[in-house]
């Protein structure tokens, strides 16, 4: 999740062990422990532009390195509190803090290896988004109030908010599953593959994507007390004799589309206009195909060099207008 949200969570955990004289310091600890796997973004290279898909939510976010990951940034901090806590108290606070931070991210789509180095399997329990003021917005006032009152009860219902939010995703999830399901159906099509996300900032709009033989259908539904849906686009499934029939299976291009595979879950289609390899999984309208990022694929290129990876995250304001009208009713209206 976006970084305010990593850093408010691991606040509030570590938090809730504080007294009244260090609440605010185990406070900033928790916060900075929050946010301390994220460091693995440093982890790049200018010769291969996508190796940062491979690092990134990987060993830092795994269960295995909590203890580790907690040890470094308690070494870190303690210098600079020694004289107001013990090493234990610091550990404590850094140990829960960075816990969050790969458990919070496995509640979104963009995969977290959580059992590193056994599996890696890439995590996603698709019951947030990414980005939620909804969700932060509570605990970021819970923290701060229990900051200025020196009173841990504000912490626990913190923890009581983030509990609720995320299983009231939970149950969003389930309720849509079964509108998927049936849309699918009504349309004599087998959901082969299904995977559902909620759209930016709610657990109301979410994009449903399902494989039929060789093709992705993208719809927009929108879950409250009944279910409706956006008719969306398909596309097909990538295919390398359909898409890229000249593609040497040694190039170095090819490697780059199969590690993209692993991180997209399989989720790839292409873009012919573009000649880009994309993660259907992702649009900034729930119901649309239009990629934020993907693969350019060029056969002139040498067997030894990279893809490009491409990005776009642009969203003019007809899309915005477009994502409220959704959100809020006005364009699902199609019920089941």
């Amino acid at each position: 999740m976006d970084p305010l949200s990593q850093g408010t969570v691991g606040a509030a955990f570590a938090q809730s062990t504080a007294s009244k004289d260090t609440i605010f310091k185990i406070s900033v600890i928790g916060f900075l422990a929050g946010l301390a796997p994220d460091l693995d973004v440093m982890i790049q290279s200018s010769a291969d532009p996508i190796l940062f898909l491979e690092y990134h939510r990987q060993f830092t976010h795994s269960l295995f390195f909590i203890p580790f990951g907690s040890l470094i940034i308690a070494l870190l901090i303690f210098p600079l509190v020694k004289r107001s806590m013990s090493f234990k108290t610091v550990y404590l606070a850094s140990l829960l803090g960075y816990a969050t931070h790969g458990l919070l991210d496995a509640c979104t789509s963009y995969g977290t290896q959580l059992f590193w180095p056994f599996s890696n399997e890439r995590v996603t329990w698709n019951n947030i988004s990414i980005i939620d003021p909804i969700f932060t917005i509570p605990i970021l006032v819970l923290l701060v109030t229990a900051i200025k009152t020196k009173k841990k009860i504000f912490s626990f219902f913190a923890i009581g908010w983030i509990t609720f939010y995320l299983s009231l995703g939970f149950v969003q999830y389930e309720r849509t599953l079964s509108a998927a399901i049936e849309l699918a159906n009504s349309r004599g099509h087998i959901a082969e593959r299904l995977t559902l996300k909620p759209s930016f900032g709610n657990l109301i709009l979410w994009k449903s994507i399902y494989q039929h033989n060789d093709t992705f259908y993208v719809d927009a539904i929108r879950t409250i007390q009944s279910s409706t849906w956006c008719s969306g686009e398909s596309i097909r499934e990538f295919d390398y004799l359909q898409h890229l029939p000249g593609l040497d299976d040694d190039s170095q291009q090819k490697k780059d589309i199969e590690r993209f595979r692993w991180f997209s879950q399989d989720y790839l289609g292409y873009d012919e206009e573009k000649n880009i390899i994309t993660d259907v999984r992702y649009s900034m309208i729930p119901n649309q195909i239009r990629p934020m990022w993907g693969l350019v694929i060029d056969d002139k290129r040498g067997i030894d060099e990279h893809a490009i990876w491409w990005t776009s995250r642009s969203l003019d304001q007809s899309q915005l207008d477009l994502f409220i009208d959704m959100l809020n009713g006005q364009k699902c209206k199609n019920r089941f």
